[in-house]
């Protein structure tokens, strides 16, 4: 947000304290301690208040696993294929039971009825 390094911010003290001059400095200075004690404890009163609203689940949560600098895609990957609970695909909407059960390749090979004898069939609300 504000790229100020060391250097910069001691230019910047010494270039207030020749603006604003020796006899204003001191109240300056209590009125900056005041702000930043009031952000403190506005800061502390909104997490209080977050906390009591989003009860006591909140505290459970492990926030250590959820931190990107912990974010390692080799040991995701590992975790992943050496898990060792069962996926069972479950059935897509327009699927029926038995294709879920042998899969897309199976109902696929199946092979299909003769058609009947005559034209094939037409429907005027498909197209």
């Amino acid at each position: 947000m504000l790229d100020i390094n060391g250097g910069e911010l001691v230019v910047l003290v010494v270039l207030a304290v020749m603006l604003i001059g020796p006899e204003r400095l001191p109240r300056y200075a209590a009125q900056l301690g005041a702000l930043v004690r009031r952000g403190k404890a506005l800061l502390m009163d909104a997490k209080s208040r977050v906390d009591t609203e989003l009860g006591p689940e909140l505290k459970d949560v492990d926030w250590s696993k959820l931190d990107p600098r912990q974010y390692d895609p080799r040991r995701i990957v590992r975790d992943a294929l050496l898990d060792d609970t069962p996926t069972t695909p479950r059935p897509a909407d327009g699927m029926t039971s038995g294709m879920a059960a042998g899969g897309m390749a199976a109902a696929a090979a199946a092979p299909r009825p003769a058609a009947p004898d005559g034209p094939a069939p037409f429907d005027d609300e498909a197209t």
